[in-house]
C-alpha cells in the first residue's frame, strides 16, 4: 500500500516532467522577403496546427512546438494530421536533440505551394548564451574583420559563435570587409557601431547575390524575459 501511495503521488510530477520534454521553443524570422511575400502563415508540427507571423524586422514571438525528431511545414490552411500536408509544402526536420529553435525563412519563387523555403538553427542555451553572436555568412564570399574586441573570419556558406563583444552594456565598434573569389583585395562592408545587450544573444545574417556585390548585413536580437522568481 504504501509503495502504489508513492506512485499515486508521483504521477503528476512524472506528466508534468513528461510534458516539458515534448515542448519546446521556436522564433521566427522572415530574411529579406519580397513585397508580395505573406505576413502570416500556419506551423503544423505533425500534431499542432498554429497561425504564425513572419516578421521581417525582428523575431517573432515565442512559439511552443512538439519535441522529438519532427518535421515543421508551413502552410496556408489548418490541417490536422500529416496525411493532410499537401505535396510540396515547404519543409524543414527538427532534431530531437534541439531544445530551442530559429526558424529562418526566405523568399523562393521556385516554391511549388508558397514563394517561401526554410531552415532550421539551433538556437539551445548549451551552445548559443547570452551575451554571444551568432553569424550566419549565406554568401559565398569570405568575410572578416573586428567586432568589438572579438575577430571575425568566415568563409562563404558558414556559421560561427562569437563571444560577447564587449564586457558591459556599451556600443563596440563593428569593422567589416570581404573578399571575393580569386581576388586578393580586401573590399568594405561597413565600419560602425553596434551597441551590446548581456542580457541578449544576437543573430547576424550576410547575404546577397555574391560577386562582386557588397553582401548585406542584418542583426537581430533575442531577449527572453526571465521567469518571475516565486516570492
Amino acid at each position: 500500500m504504501r509503495s502504489l501511495f508513492f506512485i499515486f503521488l508521483m504521477f503528476p510530477l512524472l506528466l508534468s516532467a513528461q510534458e516539458k520534454a515534448t515542448k519546446r521553443s521556436c522564433r521566427i524570422l522572415f530574411l529579406n522577403p519580397a513585397e508580395d511575400a505573406p505576413k502570416k502563415l500556419y506551423l503544423f508540427d505533425g500534431t499542432t496546427c498554429q497561425e504564425i507571423e513572419l516578421p521581417e524586422m525582428n523575431f517573432s514571438k515565442v512559439y511552443t512546438i512538439a519535441g522529438g525528431n519532427i518535421t515543421l511545414y508551413l502552410l496556408k490552411g489548418v490541417v490536422s494530421k500529416p496525411e493532410e500536408v499537401p505535396a510540396g509544402a515547404p519543409s524543414a526536420k527538427v532534431a530531437e536533440t534541439i531544445a530551442d529553435c530559429y526558424l529562418v525563412a526566405l523568399s523562393d519563387s521556385s516554391g511549388p505551394l508558397l514563394p517561401i523555403r526554410f531552415q532550421i538553427i539551433d538556437a539551445g542555451e548549451a551552445k548559443f548564451r547570452k551575451g554571444q553572436m551568432m553569424w550566419y555568412n549565406l554568401t559565398t564570399q569570405a568575410i572578416g574583420g573586428q567586432v568589438g574586441k572579438q575577430t571575425l573570419a568566415m568563409k562563404g556558406q558558414s556559421r560561427v559563435i562569437l563571444d560577447a563583444p564587449s564586457n558591459s552594456s556599451e556600443a563596440y565598434g563593428v569593422n567589416l570587409a570581404f573578399r571575393i573569389p580569386g581576388d586578393d583585395k580586401l573590399y568594405p562592408i561597413c565600419e560602425t557601431q553596434w551597441l551590446h545587450d548581456p542580457r541578449s544573444r544576437m543573430v547576424v545574417f550576410l547575404y546577397g547575390p555574391g560577386g562582386r556585390s557588397t553582401p548585406q548585413i542584418s542583426g537581430f536580437t533575442d531577449f527572453r524575459d526571465e521567469p518571475k522568481k516565486k516570492q
